[in-house]
């Protein structure tokens, strides 16, 4: 017979660490196979956040930005193909052309023989000629604007009288201005003093004439004075206008005849308005053969130039000369000088003439009726009126270097 012999169980605690072996390398395996898994879905989706806000998908953008703004996609378009070069041909220089169009204006006022402004007239109704050329007329209006204009008074010590009649008439002036006027006051004996500069307050121009009570000098620089003023005109846009209160007596200026009369003609958009004092004076000493105004000799061949002087100022800018006899017509020169200014006809036009060649260019203004034929104006009785035109009588055209 074989013995059997009998087989020992091992102790309950070896039985139990066997067990916690087995069990710890099971759960080792586990969890190297699930972590990383676990994490790599953990970098892919962000944890759900209660404040979000999803952008609606119209808006563009990333999808995923925390909020609710997002910032647009721009579509990635590829860059546009570089222009091609022209191909240069060998020995031949680059060019460029710029052409330059100039434009001519010029204020024209029609009045009858004795004054009277007269209105009504069309583009078809006015003729430019230029150096004898005719000119197209491409802009044409009359429209009553609020003027610009610089109240240039002589006032020095040689006559009294002339003194009361130049602030009379710089009075006379400053009444007959509207609230949408500017005006300068400038005073002048031996240089130009700016009493006020540009206002459109009717107390400051006053105020400024009263300043005028002692005058300084005898001497009376007309074309010293006139030559400042258009150079400070030259600065500012737009029509101006000069009125000038003086005898038209120069005795001391630096500046001689000629220079101020290239001075009024290179001057645009400014039409200077003469207005004489001291015929009182002038008409007792030609009677009494009196040959001194004050302390400075002057006759009556010098106020006879003076005021050829005067009216060729005027005819060269488009405005007019007045010589009143009588203090009395002061208003009324005035009144007659604020309508000259707001029914003036607006014209301009491109030179068929184009050179930019500083040269003094001719202009003459016609009126013509529609069929061509010269224009008949009536009164209201029906008989005929010959019509006056003041315009300027030419123009200095641009220089390439200006």
């Amino acid at each position: 017979m074989v013995a059997f012999t009998p087989c020992r169980r091992p102790p309950l605690a070896i039985r139990a660490r066997k067990y916690l072996i087995i069990l710890s390398l099971a759960g080792l395996f586990v969890v190297t196979k699930v972590i990383p898994s676990e994490a790599q879905n953990t970098s892919q989706q962000p944890p759900p956040s209660s404040n979000k806000q999803d952008a609606p998908p119209e808006a563009g953008g990333p999808q995923n930005d925390v909020g609710p703004y997002v910032i647009p996609k721009k579509k990635e378009e590829p860059p546009p193909p570089a222009p091609e070069k022209p191909k240069k041909i060998e020995n031949m220089p680059d060019y460029s052309i710029r052409v330059e169009v100039p434009l001519v204006s010029l204020d024209v006022l029609v009045t009858t023989k004795d004054g009277q402004t007269i209105p009504g007239l069309h583009k078809e109704n006015f003729k430019i000629l230029e150096d004898g050329a005719p000119q197209t007329i491409s802009n044409f209006n009359q429209t009553e604007a609020p003027i610009t204009a610089v109240l240039l008074v002589e006032f020095a010590s040689t006559n009294y009288t002339f003194e009361v009649e130049a602030l009379r008439a710089s009075y006379a002036f400053a009444s007959t201005l509207k609230k949408d006027d500017w005006v300068a006051v400038i005073s002048y004996d031996m240089k130009p003093q700016i009493l006020a500069d540009f206002t459109q307050d009717k107390n400051a121009v006053a105020a400024a004439l009263n300043q005028l009570r002692m005058p300084g000098f005898s001497e009376t620089n007309l074309f010293d004075a006139t030559f400042d003023t258009l150079d400070r005109l030259d600065r500012i846009e737009g029509k101006k206008y000069v009125i000038l209160v003086t005898t038209g007596i120069d005795t001391f200026s630096k500046i001689n005849l000629d220079k101020i009369l290239k001075k009024i003609k290179s001057t645009k958009d400014v039409t200077i308005y003469p207005i004489s004092v001291g015929f009182v004076v002038r008409e007792y000493c030609e009677v009494h053969h009196c040959r001194t105004r004050g302390i400075i000799p002057v006759n009556n061949m010098d106020y006879l130039q003076a005021d050829n002087e005067m009216k060729t100022f005027a005819a060269l800018t488009g405005g007019r000369a007045y010589f009143p006899r009588f203090e009395g017509e002061l208003p009324e020169i005035f009144r007659q000088v604020g309508d000259d200014i707001r029914n003036q006809y607006s014209i301009s036009y491109h030179p068929t003439n184009a050179k930019l060649d500083g040269t003094y260019r001719k202009l003459k203004v016609e009126l013509m009726a529609p069929d061509g034929g010269p224009l008949k104006i009536r009164d209201q009785k029906g008989k005929d009126v010959k019509p006056v035109i003041y315009a300027r009588e030419g123009y200095t055209a641009k220089h390439t270097v200006d």
